[in-house]
Formats: structure tokens, sequence, C-alpha cells
């Protein structure tokens, strides 16, 4: 996940929605371009703190719902998928926001 929240990615954030997934995407790409080279089928999927998605994600995810929709016959499997990726996020949000606030216990 690329918090977009941070310094290194404010200034790139504030110019295009999407900015820093797709950083973080192709920093990533570079990192597994090795294992792509070898004939393994890699699928990079990076998700901004705020929900967005890079573009090769959205078609990923909105290609296995079709699929998944094409077996069970319930053509609402895509936004079942998009759904359940927007409730890890808001779950992930909430326990950074818990995280950041100090405790007097401690």
């Amino acid at each position: 996940m690329a918090h977009n929240l941070t310094d290194s990615y404010v200034s790139m954030v504030a110019r295009s929605g999407g900015a820093a997934a797709e950083q973080v995407a192709h920093r990533k790409s570079a990192i597994y371009d090795q294992l792509v080279q070898s004939g393994c089928l890699f699928q990079l999927i990076v998700v901004e703190t705020l929900g967005l998605l890079t573009e090769s994600a959205i078609l990923f995810f909105a290609e296995l719902g079709r699929k998944i929709a094409a077996v069970s016959g319930d053509s609402r499997e895509p936004r079942f998928i998009f759904q359940c990726i927007s409730v890890i996020i808001q779950r992930f949000t909430s326990i950074l926001l818990h995280n950041s606030f100090l405790s007097n216990k401690e």
C-alpha cells in the first residue's frame, strides 16, 4: 500500500490522483521484472491509502470479476470484488488512525 499522505507523495498526489500508486507500481515492477522474464505470471496490485488503485489493478480485478461471474452466473461479482477491496482499505486506514494516537498507558 502506498501511503499518499507522506511527505514524499503529497505534491505528486496533489497534481494527479493515483500518482503515488502508479509510481510505487513502476518501482515494484522493476524489482519483479526477473520473475516476468523467467516466464512467471505476475500481477502487481498497488493501492493508495485513500483507496485509489493503479489502472492495471482495476483492469485485473474487473477481469477477475467477469470470469467469476461467468462461472457463478451472478453478474454482481465484479462489484463484490471492489466492495471487498474498499472494506480492506477502510480497515487498514482505521488501524493507521488508531495507531497514530498515543495512549496514556504508554
